[in-house]
């Protein structure tokens, strides 16, 4: 447990910057990657001037984030952060392996999102701790917490693919994308073989058709896989709510639960 004399100092301040700067340098990566000319509502560095300058600009942060930890002696933060961006490019890799094949199944799908979303949010929780404190069960502890805050928030994601509200994603990308989400996995698993074969059938070959996208959408609904993911984020909210419960009332306290209800609760 935390005491007053864990307080906030300027190692948290440079576990932030570092986290900041590395999570920057893989978005700039993954929209080359994803080839995406969109990043929150801009154009992307790749949109605006082509691959290369993009790939050395995501470089030249990790780089930035590194020497901040190095040049400070920051070296047990630094492997915190390090752990997260080989478990998200891990992740990536999994997710590709498995879009190929269409054989995924849930515990797969949690293994993909626990690398690729989870864990940074997980280094997160586990650096601040870390800054602050060398308890290590503390530090464990705020890690799990900040992974399921990562499980629910990417199956909150997986969710808004399959709503018609106003968020900022078209509706079905997902299936565009061949990305095999919690929804899609529960229904392609509780269905009849031929229903099996169409739905697989429709996302290979005929994604980029929006009346079939549809068809698929709907067929999702039918099937609740939209019903059971959304259990299975409350129980990942749930167990993240348990961690905090032994923790002494505080703002602070406060301000980890505002946040795990957000995940499940935001709009876009």
């Amino acid at each position: 447990m935390l005491s007053e004399t864990n307080e906030v100092n300027e190692r948290t301040y440079r576990g932030a910057s570092v986290i900041e700067l590395i999570h920057t340098a893989t978005l700039v990566h993954d929209d080359v990657v994803d080839d995406s000319n969109r990043r929150r509502g801009f154009f992307s560095i790749n949109a605006l001037w082509k691959n290369k300058i993009a790939v050395l600009v995501g470089d030249y942060l990790l780089s930035k984030g590194l020497l901040l930890s190095i040049d400070n002696g920051d070296f047990d933060l630094l492997r915190i952060i390090s752990v997260a961006v080989r478990e998200m490019s891990e992740g990536e890799l999994l997710q590709i392996e498995k879009a190929r094949r269409l054989d995924i199944v849930e515990d797969i799908y949690y293994e993909i999102i626990r690398k690729k979303t989870a864990t940074l949010i997980a280094s997160c929780c586990a650096l601040g701790a870390k800054s602050v404190s060398e308890d290590e069960i503390l530090v464990e502890k705020m890690r799990k917490f900040g992974e399921l805050i990562g499980m629910a928030f990417q199956i909150k994601d997986d969710l808004f693919d399959y709503t018609d509200d106003a968020i900022g994603k078209p509706t079905g990308i997902d299936i565009k994308e061949q990305k095999m989400t919690l929804p899609l996995i529960y229904a392609l698993n509780n269905c009849s073989p031929k229903e099996k074969s169409w739905c697989i059938n429709s996302i290979k070959n005929h994604n980029k058709d929006k009346k079939r996208v549809k068809e698929v959408i709907q067929f999702v609904k039918d099937k609740n896989g939209l019903i059971y993911a959304e259990q299975k984020m409350a129980a990942f909210q749930q167990e993240a709510l348990q961690i905090l419960e032994n923790f002494p009332q505080s703002e602070y306290k406060d301000a980890l639960s505002l946040m795990v209800n957000y995940v499940i609760e935001r709009k876009k």
